[in-house]
């Protein structure tokens, strides 16, 4: 996240940014309820232009 957004932007799409893909919930709920890292990540991937690199 810190590599694709940078320290403080990625802390604030982790906290705001509601996914579908996460059953409507943020990086943080998601995780917190127990979501594997990946799926997640994927998420994140499918919501925001990652480079391949870090894909």
């Amino acid at each position: 996240m810190k590599q694709q957004f940078g320290e403080r932007y990625a802390e604030s799409v982790a906290k705001d940014y509601v996914m579908a893909e996460l059953g409507g919930r943020t990086i943080e709920q998601a995780l917190t309820d127990g979501e594997p890292a990946r799926k997640v990540w994927e998420a994140v991937v499918a919501n925001f232009d990652v480079p391949s690199t870090l894909q």
